[in-house]
């Protein structure tokens, strides 16, 4: 249901598409229609060149319009609260964001709502004990600091725990499994420690929480325990509020569920009266934990480290200084730990807004952000929402001085992400026929600002835009410098690729192949998901100034101007023939001695880099050609260039998906098999040559040969499409 101040009416009676007025019948049987039509083009290139402000105009006074104190009052507003999918403080924050784009000019504003399958903490307890030792019962609780201005709020929070983790109880002796990584749990075995039955104690980083207690699961734990190791979270400096760093009980809560969109309804959309599966077929999947688990402080779990016994674990499995000697185990500590989860039924808002296109209204240019947090939220996900309301205003103010996109630019703010990406998914999932069709790109930001630098991750053909865009923006940090410079200087300097499943973008790359970035000012920060990342967090250390919000949003909003504006879509594949060259290198690498031949492959990537070539000349003649020529007044030859440099990324999906994977169609990307959080090129392939070494048989080498017949394939079809001919 919409919100009161919202006209629930009014979004499904503007169309996307404009319809011309119709003219009097005499009135149109006078006019003949070629001198009309050419009388119209004339004077529409006359009006353009002579009378309308250029694209680039509009993108300066863009650039010139970015207001931090806006930023800065959006994400108070937001992070007020805890705010948890499906509670009553996240309808309020979608309230905030539907009325602020509602109040801007001809922003027709939605919510889009959904029934899906959500997870909550019932009860939760843990106690730890060891012989000649009574026995400790863990409080898990984050403390609140001195002088909190939130402390009230604090107290709607909820308790610390994974979403998804099975209901259950095990009293076991406890094993250290380091990262909780598959090659962790393989050298516990190759020393002889059986986790089998006993609770295994995993420390957070490397790959993602889900696969932490699936491999627990797999190599046979009754339970699980993630901890935030002080190595990791709070050295080298101090602890908040007097330094950015994790306070001893803070707790990163997070979901578990290693699949994406609602549980209930798996490969389809949960729009209402859809078919689903029971709440118990849902959580017996192996994406779900399977396992009862809960996270832990970093103080909690030292405590326990210091009672693990057995063989002193190697090097690079120990703490930082100070910490006790971390040991393999089993035992003699023994964890008794209770989890019982609330599986239930709720409903998430996604909040949609159009700004619609002039010339090119049926094409979309897609920005996204989710709303839902774990706890207060400031940097995950409140500073990208402000940085999205905050640039929807500035936008607003280029339509008063006459501004229209070529394109439709759609603002959407997700909603549970947090819990699998369920919100973007399950929007996806019900519109797929059409994005499919005419999205021309989707960008993505999740954490806007925690931190300095600039973190980015794209499909390829976007590489040379993301580097133009923000060679225009400043660096927060540094006026004298651009962001770009601020870019090149900081550790993320490469622009790493969109195969995992860490924000909304998956749905759009994974599912139906849509050009996308996902990127952020800084990268990682140590209150992460904790009672910590508030307000006063980001006002002390994430952006005292909230001039990198602006930054943020300046580099987010450009990129969707020129998507938008440019008649020519600002696209260069030159980068993704290298991509596909340096996987084919890693392949080859992998097969060295094997049955396998690569030549299907670098045969289709030879096709691809002459598609690739051939555009870019058709691109250069377009360049140097003026405004007379016939590529000028013939849209209908540009719109064909515009749709194959649209619909390439398609072609790199397949219909049946990836192997064991339907969902994830998209071959050249995708998450690493056994870490979420992780990229891949060519996972199929990668995928089948893990399996293949494992277990050296003559089928498993020929299922890595179909992997790469069948990346081969979409390669080819991808050329196809780029050079628009047939065979």
């Amino acid at each position: 249901m919409l919100p009161p101040h919202v006209e629930d009416d009014h979004f499904a009676r503007t169309p996307l598409i404009a319809r011309p007025l119709p003219l009097p019948r005499r009135a149109a049987a006078r006019l003949h229609p070629l001198p009309l039509l050419v009388a119209a083009a004339a004077f529409a290139t006359y009006y353009h060149l002579l009378v309308a402000p250029a694209p680039s105009y509009y993108h300066s006074l863009f650039l010139s319009l970015g207001s931090n104190e806006t930023a800065a009052a959006h994400l108070r507003a937001l992070t007020a609260r805890p705010h948890l999918a499906g509670t009553e403080a996240n309808a309020l924050a979608a309230d905030h964001v539907v009325s602020t784009l509602s109040s801007l000019c001809s922003f027709p504003t939605r919510v889009t709502p959904y029934s899906v399958l959500l997870s909550y903490p019932a009860h939760r307890s843990l106690s730890l004990s060891a012989p000649g030792r009574a026995a400790t019962a863990f409080a898990l609780v984050q403390d609140a600091y001195a002088g909190d201005p939130y402390a009230a709020a604090s107290a709607e929070a909820v308790p610390t725990f994974l979403a998804y983790a099975a209901s259950g109880s095990a009293a076991a002796e406890a094993v250290y499994a380091n990262y909780g990584r598959a090659e962790d749990y393989a050298y516990l075995a190759s020393r002889g420690v059986n986790v089998t039955g006993k609770v295994a104690v995993a420390r957070y980083g490397e790959v993602f929480r889900g696969d932490k207690v699936k491999n627990a699961r797999v190599a046979g734990a009754a339970a699980a325990l993630i901890y935030t190791d002080f190595k990791d979270y709070t050295a080298p400096g101090k602890a908040f509020p007097d330094g950015p760093w994790m306070p001893p009980t803070g707790v990163q809560v997070g979901s578990a569920f290693k699949g994406v969109g609602d549980p209930t309804t798996p490969m389809w959309a949960s729009s209402e009266g859809c078919e689903r599966v029971s709440i118990a077929e849902a959580m017996a999947t192996d994406d779900m934990p399977g396992i009862p688990a809960l996270p832990v402080s970093g103080r909690d779990g030292e405590e326990i480290l210091q009672l693990i016994g057995g063989d002193v674990a190697p090097e690079d499995w120990q703490g930082g200084e100070g910490a006790p000697v971390y040991r393999l185990g089993p035992g003699p500590a023994v964890l008794n730990l209770t989890y019982t989860g609330n599986e239930t039924m709720a409903t998430i808002q996604n909040v949609i807004a159009v700004i619609e296109g002039k010339e090119e209204p049926d094409r979309y240019v897609i920005l996204g952000n989710h709303r839902d947090a774990w706890t207060f939220g400031a940097a995950d996900p409140s500073s990208g929402t402000a940085a999205l309301l905050e640039l929807a205003q500035r936008f607003s103010k280029l339509q008063s001085k006459g501004w229209r996109p070529r394109r439709t630019i759609i603002l959407c703010n997700w909603d549970a992400e947090e819990y699998g990406l369920i919100g973007s998914t399950e929007w996806v999932e019900e519109n797929r026929a059409i994005l499919t069709s005419r999205t021309v790109a989707y960008l993505n930001v999740d954490i806007g600002v925690c931190n300095s630098g600039l973190d980015v991750l794209a499909t390829p053909q976007l590489d040379e835009l993301l580097k133009q865009a923000s060679k225009q923006v400043q660096n927060p940090d540094n006026g004298t410098e651009s962001l770009y410079d601020m870019w090149m200087a900081s550790d993320s300097s490469l622009i790493g690729r969109l195969g995992s499943g860490g924000s909304d973008h998956f749905a759009f790359v994974q599912h139906i192949g849509i050009p996308s970035v996902s990127m952020s000012v800084g990268s990682d920060y140590a209150v992460y998901h904790s009672l910590y990342d508030d307000f006063t967090w980001m006002e002390k250390y994430g952006d005292p100034m909230f001039r990198r919000h602006v930054a943020v949003a300046s580099m987010w909003g450009l990129l969707a101007l020129r998507l938008s504006d440019d008649e020519i879509l600002p696209f260069n594949y030159g980068s993704y023939v290298a991509e596909l060259e340096k996987g084919a290198v890693g392949i080859n690498k992998s097969v060295l001695g094997m049955p396998v031949s690569l030549s299907p492959l670098q045969k289709s990537i030879k096709e691809f880099d002459k598609a690739v070539l051939k555009v870019d000349s058709e691109l250069k003649a377009l360049q140097t050609w003026n405004v007379w020529s016939p590529w000028r007044n013939n849209p209908l030859r540009v719109r064909d260039l515009n749709d194959r440099l649209m619909m390439t990324e398609r072609a790199f999906t397949e219909r049946e998906g990836q192997s064991g994977r339907p969902w994830r169609k998209h071959m050249i990307y995708g998450p690493s098999l056994h870490n979420d959080y992780g990229a891949e090129v060519y996972p199929g392939v990668d995928d089948a040559i893990q399996t293949a070494k494992r277990t050296n048989t003559s089928l498993s080498w020929q299922s890595v040969q179909h992997e790469i017949h069948r990346i081969a394939r979409v390669i080819s079809q991808a050329a196809l499409v780029l050079s628009g001919g047939l065979t």
